[in-house]
């Protein structure tokens, strides 16, 4: 029941290179020993990769011989990907409980598991144990219909709830997505959903696995679905039909108008990537738009996994990306986070397909607007915020 307090059998558990530095010096100083499973931690180098100084090189050295002397197999190397891409592409499946040591974990609801972000110290009990001490949430419905507009997508719909819903309107709650919108989106356009619950506050978000989650994974088994006289602390309603692209303005993710507010908005740089928006589906959204054309602004685009890299080369969404002039990074977080590639200068501004508008985030002095792919193309060409409706 909501409000009760369970001790869960974790099934499995992630930290990428900054997380897990944190978790193994916590781990070590509890006197634990081995790790619970080495086969059920998963460990991806994605966040500063490749390594921008020595000091960062040292502390991954240490996870790599940790990783090896625990038996952990599962540690992914640069340009593998970033965690949560790699986690949905090769192991999160429905009805499983896995825990990362990154707030944007609730990604994993795309496939219906239930995903959630957890602490270091919190981490370093699930390494030891394999179980971790739960407040079982209350839950939101949001039930979200309508055909979504051409040029209008997923992270539109996703920035819109937020704007909607507060960047604290579902703390600690759990969000389920229902409605003919959410049924027609693919797993990638579910993920930037699921990815960006906790800008509400959430403990995470799901998407009940159908048709389309089944043909992602390959099996139907383990589902579990909300029971049919289940209790909402809130059911929400949206209808996108006339949904306009939407961009959340500095600083704050929930401060989101339509496109049509800040056209002109100069920019000096276009990202392309992180776990919300760098898949195959974002990318060649982008290309495109910017097909045939170049780019007014420098554009960074980082795909979210080598597998997607791979694609878009195979299928010339890479050349097309590059012969409209952006540069292309290995796969990972790239300047998401602020740690290198990209980082901006002070009140440098940039359009980004991230997550995240902090103050900071990406630079100290920087300022940050959040759209959807087709949006930062058709900003990248302009210079300035652009109507991808236009391009």
């Amino acid at each position: 029941m909501a409000g009760d307090f369970v001790l869960a059998d974790i099934d499995c558990a992630m930290a990428h290179d900054g997380t897990s530095v944190l978790a193994v010096k916590a781990f070590t100083e509890m006197g634990a020993g081995k790790v619970w499973n080495p086969n059920r931690i998963v460990i991806p180098f994605d966040h500063i990769v490749p390594s921008n100084k020595e000091t960062t090189s040292e502390l991954q050295r240490m996870i790599r011989e940790w990783a090896r002397n625990q038996g952990i197999s599962n540690l992914f190397e640069i340009g593998e990907g970033i965690c949560h891409q790699v986690m949905v592409e090769r192991f999160a499946r429905p009805g499983m409980l896995i825990v990362g040591a990154d707030s944007h974990s609730c990604t994993y609801g795309a496939l219906g598991a239930f995903g959630t972000g957890i602490g270091a110290t919190e981490m370093a009990e699930v390494f030891a144990s394999g179980k971790l001490w739960f407040k079982v949430p209350q839950s939101i419905r949001i039930a979200v219909d309508g055909a979504l507009p051409d040029m209008v997508s997923a992270k539109d719909a996703t920035l819109h709830l937020i704007g909607r819903v507060g960047a604290g309107g579902a703390t600690y709650k759990a969000i389920e997505y229902y409605g003919e919108t959410i049924n027609d989106l693919s797993i990638a356009g579910r993920m930037t959903l699921c990815n960006m619950g906790v800008e509400m506050g959430a403990k995470a978000g799901i998407v009940p696995p159908d048709d389309v989650t089944f043909g992602f994974t390959g099996e139907q088994s383990n589902c579990v679905y909300a029971d049919s006289d289940a209790t909402y602390t809130d059911e929400l309603f949206f209808d996108v039909t006339d949904l306009e692209p939407q961009v959340a303005l500095p600083h704050a993710v929930d401060n989101v108008h339509p496109v049509t507010d800040v056209l002109g908005t100069h920019v000096d740089q276009v990202f392309i990537g992180s776990c919300t928006n760098g898949r195959l589906d974002d990318l060649n959204a982008a290309a495109e738009i910017l097909r045939g054309k170049h780019v007014a602004v420098r554009t960074i685009i980082a795909p979210a996994s080598r597998s997607v890299l791979l694609a878009a080369i195979e299928t010339g969404v890479a050349s097309t990306l590059l012969q409209a002039g952006a540069v292309i990074l290995p796969p990972g977080c790239g300047p998401c986070l602020g740690a290198h590639q990209g980082v901006l200068g002070e009140g440098e501004v940039c359009l980004s397909t991230a997550n995240r508008n902090f103050k900071g985030r990406m630079g100290t002095g920087g300022f940050i607007y959040l759209a959807s792919p087709e949006t930062a193309a058709a900003t990248a060409l302009a210079g300035e915020i652009a109507d991808p409706r236009g391009s």
